[in-house]
């Protein structure tokens, strides 16, 4: 059997009402400020606008398909709406003070209807009811609107995937989102350094918890946690973790910039290739700014050593051209008696040339 709350059945049903006889149900409803019908079978909300003080709704475990009536609640700060059959959020933009709010259990598919919700501090989606193959979506206007001041999110067994688009939430102080489909520790390093007020969070259940080294890069990576999947992270394993990844990153920083370094003295010492030296101007690493000037001076003088070699090596291969008959005129005048007697000594032609 379906139930309305209305003015009368809480009249009905308040003891307190009927122990105080002196009291109006209008003197009672207006003074009220928690009612709890939750498992009463409720399926609708009527005009409760006599309860103008109210400020904690329990109406979980009902069957509540649509959010309405509540435009009065002004002062409204809890509101229990897990385990309904609702399949949007709507109708809460009045609800100016409202502080936590439980939506676990239901149907929604997309977060949205938020905006208007200044002071909301928890927001509980855990476990809606999402057809095969589909995963909780978030409106990206409404997560701008909560996104200053939502701190605790539990977004458990939606078929969430990834974070991303929850790094706008800047002062997240805890999430829960175990049993769902993280994966990508990229994925979860990007959004803890836009958490930098996370202190607990809890991602059991998921496959990224088995990644190598995943609760290491998860403590390195946010210097906030505390408590991470159930357990506690020590101020020592948290100095020890991030000692070790600093030493591991100045092992690399060093074999890197041996290998540049390597790699730049092969370039501008191999001067067989007389375009290796060309690559220097290129270059813009820190080892190479370091050792630049060094490199340049050597590799300038090895090049001017080698050219000095290479044309002394030439020279004795350079043409000479010698007059055979000058020559020969030559030698007569300064001694008459190199020529032999009786032998003919034909004079060359005028353009003859050795080579030597």
């Amino acid at each position: 059997m379906m139930v309305r709350l209305s003015v009368d059945l809480i009249a009905r049903t308040s003891s307190h009402l009927r122990s105080r006889k002196d009291e109006s149900v209008a003197q009672y409803l207006k003074r009220v400020t928690h009612l709890n019908f939750s498992n009463k079978n409720i399926d609708y909300v009527e005009d409760l606008s006599m309860c103008r003080n109210l400020t904690v709704l329990y109406l979980y475990d009902n069957n509540i398909s649509q959010i309405g009536n509540l435009g009065f609640a002004t002062n409204l700060t809890h509101l229990y709406l897990q385990n309904n059959c609702l399949s949007t959020i709507e109708n809460l933009s009045g609800l100016r003070r409202l502080e936590k709010l439980y939506l676990g259990g239901n149907y929604l598919t997309v977060v949205e209807g938020l905006e208007g919700l200044h002071e909301l501090r928890e927001l509980h989606l855990e476990s809606q009811h999402i057809p095969p193959g589909e995963r909780l979506l978030f409106d990206p206007r409404t997560l701008h609107f909560i996104s200053t001041s939502l701190c605790v999110l539990n977004i458990s067994n939606n078929n969430i995937d990834e974070l991303k688009e929850l790094a706008v939430l800047e002062n997240l102080t805890q999430l829960v989102a175990m049993d769902n489909h993280l994966t990508d520790i990229k994925d979860l390093e990007f959004v803890l350094r836009k958490w930098p007020k996370l202190w607990r969070m809890d991602l059991s259940g998921n496959l990224i918890c088995q990644k190598p080294k995943y609760r290491d890069k998860v403590i390195v990576t946010s210097n906030t946690l505390e408590i991470l999947d159930g357990k506690e992270i020590t101020v020592m394993t948290r100095q020890f973790l991030v000692k070790w990844k600093a030493s591991r990153d100045a092992r690399k920083k060093s074999r890197k910039e041996n290998m540049e370094g390597q790699l730049v003295s092969d370039q501008l010492y191999n001067l067989e290739n007389p375009g290796s030296l060309l690559l220097v101007q290129y270059q813009n690493t820190k080892y190479l700014e370091k050792e630049k000037s060094n490199y340049i001076f050597m590799a300038k003088m090895l090049s001017e050593s080698k050219q000095s070699q290479l044309q002394r090596s030439l020279l004795p291969t350079t043409k000479r051209t010698i007059n055979i008959s000058e020559d020969i005129r030559q030698l007569a005048v300064k001694d008459p008696a190199s020529s032999l007697p009786g032998q003919d000594v034909p004079e060359p032609h005028v353009h003859s040339q050795v080579v030597l």
